[in-house]
């Protein structure tokens, strides 16, 4: 596309203040930056970048990405329009390519998964964790041990049954909650259920009674939910994950952090101070009762982290480390299986016979005198399938957290600078209609196989992204598996669920600024199972 003067101007009047600090920066770094173009630009012969916009000086595809938000729908319609499934889009200095392709997709996480098991350096990941803990670290030794901590000692096969009757109660829990709204009346209706809100608030209270031994910060609630405190708390994970690699102006214009343009370090922080409120004084007591001698009995995650030594015998854990740790565990934990079953039982609402079916399955593994178990998961493959469809379709994120190129290289036929950016689209591999027919339906069956044998959520594929593989692949997978399924199995076998009265078919619009539903599910719940098996 040819930029034209006329074209810069009416981006400069629409985005002044931002040009007012770009040029600003520009004026301080332009001697160096001159090196530097004429050094890498105007000697040597330019390689073949993957397709993209073409840049601005100095601030690249920035004054497009400010005009176009939200930024991951400017990408994914601006590789649409140009018919590819590589791009190239500079933002600052940084090189960002987006990926849609599942074949090149796994060239870059299987063939030159070490190249690539880096993280780009940002605003929110700094102040979450100060790259301390696993998931958002550069490539280099504090990785190297804090996911090593994370794999043997927190997400192990073992500790994942030493877990097992805490995560059986959230799930019970569930259960009680939503047959307690099933006795409520609100607007002349019956057992309204916010799916999202009691879905995410299973999520976090299985998250906090794995890390904390605890259900509620405060009181909680006699019907099972969240309490005042719990609610902040939950709200403020949220709000965190709106903010992780969310396209900040400062992440790629770094000498602009301080002037903070969109608001978004005042945001992280205020939102990780109310986060904070709730974690470090639980966190600083624990660690007095182990150094006093008060406890000697390891009960949560917190426990097995202080109690950590190293080969000196000292803990092999600062507090910062634990704190960061934690907060990472707690944002990778609450959404992605929340936002699953939302939209699947939106879907599934719209489609009754998808409903029916998996209710079949489960009364068939399980009955109706008793509740799903995880013993269970490994029978309920259609269920499964329907998760599985959700991650497809409705993934939690547009993209996946970016791996960064450590060198040079070549993937697809074309070159990928060092520092590179690389972004694999959730959303646009699960709908690729070069690899999925009719990839708009919901369709779970697509799922199945002809041998009957197991479904999985992963798919190293990468047709899908339901947990993020390689080297920086997500170790949870066995707990968000089961935390998935099991949301799945006990609400879809312990209530039937309908559309409101007033609704003749649930809304399936995706939100302007994300991919969630736009308005939360509002579903109709009975219970249909025995009365005795709800109660706690």
């Amino acid at each position: 596309m040819d930029h034209t003067p006329f074209l810069l101007l009416s981006y400069i009047h629409a985005f002044w203040p931002y040009f007012l600090a770009i040029i600003t920066a520009f004026i301080v770094t332009i001697k160096t930056l001159n090196v530097h173009f004429v050094e890498n630009y105007s000697k040597k012969p330019k390689p073949k970048l993957p397709p993209g916009p073409k840049p601005w000086p100095i601030v690249g595809n920035l004054p497009e990405m400010l005009a176009n938000r939200p930024t991951h729908k400017w990408i994914h319609k601006l590789m649409k329009e140009m018919d590819t499934e590589i791009a190239c889009i500079r933002l600052g200095n940084a090189y960002v390519i987006p990926v849609t392709c599942p074949t090149i997709a796994s060239e870059f996480l299987r063939k030159h998964d070490a190249t690539f098991a880096s993280r780009s350096l940002s605003m929110s990941t700094d102040l979450i964790s100060g790259y301390s803990a696993a998931i958002f670290a550069p490539f280099g030794e504090q990785w190297k041990k804090m996911k090593k901590i994370i794999t043997h000692d927190l997400l192990s096969p073992d500790k994942h049954i030493w877990l097992h009757d805490k995560r059986t109660e959230e799930a019970d829990n569930l259960m009680f909650y939503v047959y307690n709204k099933c006795k409520n009346v609100n607007d002349g209706v019956s057992g309204l259920v916010n799916i999202r809100s009691a879905t995410r608030h299973y999520c976090s209270n299985l998250i906090r009674k794995v890390i904390f031994n605890t259900r509620y910060f405060g009181k909680g609630r006699m019907d099972g939910g969240a309490g005042l405190e719990e609610v902040e708390h939950v709200d403020s994970l949220f709000e965190l994950l709106k903010h992780i690699y969310a396209f900040s102006i400062s992440d790629y214009l770094t000498c602009l952090e301080r002037l903070d343009l969109d608001g978004q370090k005042k945001t992280v922080k205020e939102t990780l101070k109310r986060i904070k409120k709730y974690h470090d004084p639980i966190v600083q007591e624990r660690i007095k009762q182990w150094n006093d001698g008060l406890k000697v009995v390891k009960e949560d995650w917190l426990d097995v982290m202080i109690s950590l030594k190293d080969a000196n015998n000292n803990p092999a854990l600062t507090l910062e480390e634990i704190n960061a740790q934690i907060i990472e565990l707690m944002i990778a934990t609450v959404d992605n299986p929340s936002n699953a079953f939302e939209w699947a039982l939106a879907e599934m609402i719209n489609q009754p016979e998808l409903l029916q079916r998996a209710v079949e399955e489960l009364d068939s593994v399980v009955g109706k005198e008793r509740l799903v178990q995880e013993s269970d998961i490994p029978k309920l493959n259609y269920v499964k399938a329907c998760a599985r469809e959700a991650f497809r379709l409705h993934p939690i994120a547009p993209f996946i957290p970016p791996h960064v190129a450590m060198s040079d290289t070549k993937v697809g036929n074309y070159f990928i600078p060092k520092d590179s950016q690389v972004m694999l689209s959730r959303q646009e591999l699960g709908r690729n209609p070069k690899v999925w027919i009719e990839p708009y339906k919901f369709k779970p069956e697509r799922h199945l196989k002809s041998d009957g044998s197991d479904v999985v959520l992963t798919d190293p594929s990468l047709k899908l992204m339901s947990f993020s593989t390689g080297r920086r692949g997500c170790p949870g997978v066995t707990l968000g598996t089961t935390m998935t399924v099991m949301i799945f199995a006990r609400l879809i076998h312990g209530f039937t669920w309908s559309a409101p009265p007033n609704v003749s078919k649930i809304n399936l619009a995706e939100s302007n600024d994300d991919t969630l539903l736009a308005e939360p599910l509002v579903a109709v719940a009975k219970p249909r199972l025995a009365p005795e098996l709800y109660h706690l």
